[in-house]
């Protein structure tokens, strides 16, 4: 999943993170709920409460848009608008 476009951590939580190597749902969810509050100051009944796509919308406006680097072309006219002289 890494490198692609738009996979940060909090494109991952969106998704539902990966479970860690022997981790069980409940350990898991704990820390996905840990992670709700310290984002959005979620309490545990309201991450308990929320459906997946309720987080996942939150999710989504923290991560914002994904951007596509520049192409070479971009980079060509960038260096000839701001030369390093």
């Amino acid at each position: 999943m890494s490198g692609s476009r738009g996979e940060g951590p909090l494109h991952r939580a969106a998704h539902g993170p990966p479970p860690r190597a022997g981790e069980d749902f409940s350990r898991s969810a704990a820390r996905l709920a840990g992670q709700a509050g310290v984002a959005f100051g979620w309490t545990p009944e309201l991450f308990w409460n929320a459906t997946p796509a309720e987080l996942a919308v939150l999710v989504r406006a923290v991560a914002g848009e994904a951007v596509a680097p520049p192409d070479r072309d971009m980079i060509t006219q960038l260096m000839e608008a701001f030369p390093d002289g």
